[in-house]
């Protein structure tokens, strides 16, 4: 068995990052994670947000920073919100649009997410959970790839600006991207806005 493990971290170089760096967010305290969502969301955002425009979150899990603050703020300037769908693995993710106080399905894992009936929508602006982040606009997810996939699959159809959302405990010198990794636009912690665009 720890033979297997250890092969398994072997071919992941990703492992040990992703595993170093979802501790130190696991030891930040409930307030301070509450805390820091809140900084986020008080923050001017850098772009202007047009009425209308298509904005889609996830439903937090574990310790992640939640989104849900940014989301009201977004909703409250009249973008339409989104949140995914997890289809099988290797296929994108499916935004269903989503409004503050809907009644949310439990999907896989036992995540929150729009019922069958809601909408597909295709978002504008991407709110991307992370494990680790780097100041080349690479991120560590959890090794499924389905926000790669996502995000490639949006940017072939239409512009769409990545936002990862962490707190500044994740980020780490430089995450071991491959070809297949998209790259975000954005990172917002409660430090700071790290703007990736390139210019």
């Amino acid at each position: 068995m720890t033979v297997g493990v250890s092969e398994a971290l072997a071919s992941d170089p990703k492992a040990d990052l992703r595993a170093t760096a979802l501790a130190a967010r696991d030891a930040l305290s409930p307030d301070m994670r509450a805390a820091a969502a809140e900084t986020i969301a008080a923050r001017q955002f850098p772009i202007g947000i047009p009425a209308g425009v298509i904005v889609s979150g996830y439903s937090p899990m574990r310790s992640e920073l939640s989104p849900l603050p940014l989301m009201r703020k977004f909703a409250e300037a009249g973008a339409q919100l989104a949140l995914p769908v997890v289809q099988k693995r290797g296929q994108p993710l499916v935004m269903r649009a989503f409004a503050l106080g809907d009644e949310l399905a439990r999907g896989q894992w036992g995540i929150r997410e729009p019922k069958p009936d809601a909408p597909e929508v295709f978002p504008d602006i991407m709110l991307v959970p992370l494990a680790a982040f780097d100041r080349a606009g690479h991120r560590i997810g959890y090794g499924a790839g389905y926000y790669d996939i996502t995000i490639a699959s949006i940017r072939a159809m239409k512009p769409v600006m990545t936002v990862g959302l962490a707190f500044a405990a994740q980020e780490i010198d430089k995450v071991p991207a491959t070809p297949r990794d998209e790259r975000l636009d954005l990172v917002l912690t409660e430090r700071e806005v790290i703007d990736l665009r390139r210019t």
